[in-house]
């Protein structure tokens, strides 16, 4: 029996990393005039039409406000809609009661994952104590860590994880490489190197809006895409939407089909595992509690 059917995920494609909200300009600063079209509300109910049109059944639901209010929201969220498999919350790292915190939202088993958004903060805040023993306070309650750095914060990215060996880690959107100015270095290099850490695996993710988002095209896409499925390998790298945030340079089902043609070249097996199981496996999902 597969992971993937030992965990009740009725469907060969997960999507790792879809956002919800309720948008306000206040709390969505970051959303600029070229992603206007993605200031107001994204809810479950625009989503599941697409998902149901390229054959997704399950997703994980990502923060996108750092606030616990947003992840109790989230998880109220996925227990309404049960195709939301899992919850990647806010919680406060570096406050000496965030074990408390910790006990408290993972009694929902809902809860799957914990991010901070590392690209907005210098270097050294990964180096802070506070947020390192938040860090290891997540593996008491077997919950895995999002990592969300630009590509000029990976070799501090490398830095954190070596300190975490015991802790699952998964790299949202290829630390966002330089697509747009077809730039491979030092992204290459140093994503390379934080492939060999085991302990670490990578989103399929995130991409096209780091590309032209009118004019890229599959090609200028290809050659990261390339590099992380040398790197991490077919068995450590997952399909992930950025929905909505996307859909400012590409609609749900193009992108799906973008990684599929991606994924073209490897065995029914290995594509089943970046499409789906390897996510269910990563994040412990299941379909109800």
């Amino acid at each position: 029996m597969t992971m993937l059917m030992a965990l009740a995920i009725p469907s060969k494609r997960v999507d790792a990393h879809q956002h919800f909200w309720r948008y306000s300009e206040a709390e969505f600063g970051w959303i600029d005039n070229a992603m206007a079209g993605i200031r107001r509300d994204f809810l479950p109910s625009d989503l599941k039409p697409l998902l149901d049109q390229s054959e997704v059944s399950a997703t994980v639901a990502v923060q996108a406000r750092q606030s616990l209010e947003e992840t109790e929201w989230l998880l109220s969220l996925a227990a309404e809609s049960p195709w939301i498999a899992g919850v990647v919350g806010w919680v406060p790292l570096v406050q000496p009661e965030v074990s408390s915190t910790l006990e408290e939202l993972a009694s929902n088993k809902r809860l799957k994952g914990v991010r901070h958004v590392l690209q907005a903060e210098p270097d050294e805040y990964m180096e802070r104590a506070g947020f390192n023993s938040g860090l290891r306070a997540l593996r008491k309650f077997d919950l895995a860590y999002d990592l969300l750095v630009l590509e000029h914060q990976l070799p501090a990215a490398i830095a954190l994880v070596d300190r975490h060996p015991d802790q699952r880690f998964v790299l949202d959107h290829l630390a966002k490489p330089r697509i747009a100015a077809h730039e491979l270095e030092p992204w290459l290099s140093n994503i390379r190197r934080l492939a060999e850490r085991e302990h670490v695996s990578c989103k399929l993710s995130g991409m096209v809006t780091e590309a032209s988002f009118e004019r890229w095209k599959p090609g200028d896409l290809l050659p990261y895409a390339e590099a992380v499925l040398e790197g991490f390998g077919p068995n450590r790298l997952m399909f992930g939407s950025d929905w909505p945030v996307c859909t400012v340079a590409s609609r749900y089902s193009r992108w799906v089909d973008t990684v599929l043609d991606f994924l073209g070249g490897l065995s029914e097996s290995e594509e089943n595992q970046i499409m789906a199981s390897n996510a269910v496996e990563f994040y412990r999902l299941r379909t109800t509690h």
